[in-house]
């Protein structure tokens, strides 16, 4: 009589696809980096965070310099980017450097109000 060995499942083909399933999905993957120009000391504030779902606009203010979507301009080619915003509902995230002059806040809130953007949100540390 012959004896029969134990019937086993060969894994080695297993793991083999399982690894290129995970390495195809980590290179596939896109890791979303906040367009962030300018470093900012942001304020703190008690206040909740709120979840925007669509897509916004940012704006950095520090002392010495301006940044729109990422890129530092000054405020006159900050005005032309305002005047090109077909949505006026499109939510506006503004990040303020707690140094900054109030003069030049007030400057960039005329300027959003001038072209009716009023859907702000101004972001704070928590």
């Amino acid at each position: 009589m012959k004896r029969r060995e134990p019937l086993s499942i060969d894994l080695t083909p297993l793991v083999d696809v399982l690894f290129i399933l995970l390495v195809f999905f980590i290179v596939t993957s896109v890791f979303k980096k906040e367009e962030l120009a300018l470093m900012l000391d942001l304020p703190s504030s008690q206040a909740k965070e709120l979840s925007i779902d669509r897509k916004q606009i940012t704006i950095e203010v520090n002392k010495n310099s301006f940044a729109f979507e990422g890129k530092i301009m000054t405020i006159e080619e900050f005005d032309i980017k305002l005047k090109s915003v077909k949505k006026q509902d499109k939510p506006i995230i503004i990040r303020i450097d707690k140094q900054v002059p109030y003069e030049k806040v007030v400057k960039i809130l005329d300027l959003l109000q001038k072209y009716n953007l009023n859907n702000l949100a101004l972001i704070t540390k928590e």
